[in-house]
């Protein structure tokens, strides 16, 4: 079973496929430099949308469902930040506390973060004000897995941006995850958060069209300079994954190493139905 490789043994069949179907780089990874990645025009305007956050010092929510490529994005936009203009923080803790968010934040700024909260807080507003007049940095804090941050931490960014009589945000604050979140910030309780938000983007499944040009973006990126998958193989792609990126991955790797294993050169509809029932049911 193709599901039980793993580390090396999943290494080496990846080089086999490889080789097999003439790749010069593996397609359908998670670690493809993100400018190779597919530029759909949602990713488009979700960039734009964060980089103006960015600029403006504003709260922005990113949402999406499981496997729609939020955090991909976010490692898109980190990346085409001008890193003379923006210094990027990043957290990711599905138990981020109010403390843990300023101790976080404060050891990327290479600060020991006192112990009280309140303490914290103030010594995070002013190393952000040193950031921005000695370095002229502006703050981008990025909270990855917002969906699982509870009403103290949300409260807590809500006052954070509070600054000089809410007159000012202290930094561009983005956070990421499933649409979940957008769910809570409907609750009455979540009102006044809810208001503070500046910018919404929400990244969606792809269509059809969206699956063939993303398995084809990826196999361009592996140097494929021939078809692979069979129009009704992408067909049954599209209805395995609902659109969902990681979806697509899976499957499509999958779909090479069945393919490479078994000396197929064309993958078709056929194969992938085994694919589907055989490894990943």
């Amino acid at each position: 079973c193709l599901l039980s490789l793993t580390g090396t043994c999943l290494k080496v069949v990846s080089r086999m496929f490889e080789a097999f179907y003439g790749f010069e780089r593996t397609p359908f990874t998670r670690d493809i430099p993100t400018n190779q990645l597919y530029q759909h025009f949602i990713l488009e305007e979700t960039l734009g949308r964060l980089q103006y956050a960015a600029g403006h010092q504003l709260f922005a929510v990113v949402t999406g469902d499981c496997g729609t490529g939020k955090t991909t994005a976010i490692r898109r936009f980190r990346d085409i930040l001008d890193s003379s203009r923006f210094s990027v923080m990043y957290l990711s803790d599905s138990k981020l506390t109010p403390r843990h968010f300023y101790k976080g934040l404060l050891e990327q700024l290479g600060c020991e973060a006192k112990f009280y909260r309140g303490d914290a807080k103030r010594q995070l507003h002013r190393e952000i004000e040193l950031m921005k007049g000695i370095h002229k940095l502006q703050p981008v804090v990025i909270v990855d897995e917002a969906h699982l941050l509870d009403r103290e931490m949300l409260e807590e960014v809500r006052f954070l941006l509070n600054f000089k009589m809410d007159s000012e945000s202290p930094m561009a604050l983005i956070l990421v995850r499933q649409s979940e979140l957008w769910d809570k910030f409907q609750l009455q309780a979540y009102a006044a958060i809810k208001q503070r938000i500046d910018i919404q983007c929400k990244l969606n499944h792809y269509d059809r069209a969206q699956v063939c040009e993303y398995v084809h973006r990826h196999l361009d990126y592996a140097a494929c300079d021939r078809e692979i998958f069979s129009d009704a193989a992408l067909d049954e792609i599209f209805k395995y994954s609902s659109g969902s990126a990681r979806l697509i991955n899976k499957l499509c790797t999958h779909c090479l190493l069945f393919g490479a294993q078994n000396g197929r050169r064309i993958i078709d509809d056929h194969m992938v139905k085994l694919v589907i029932q055989g490894e990943l049911a």
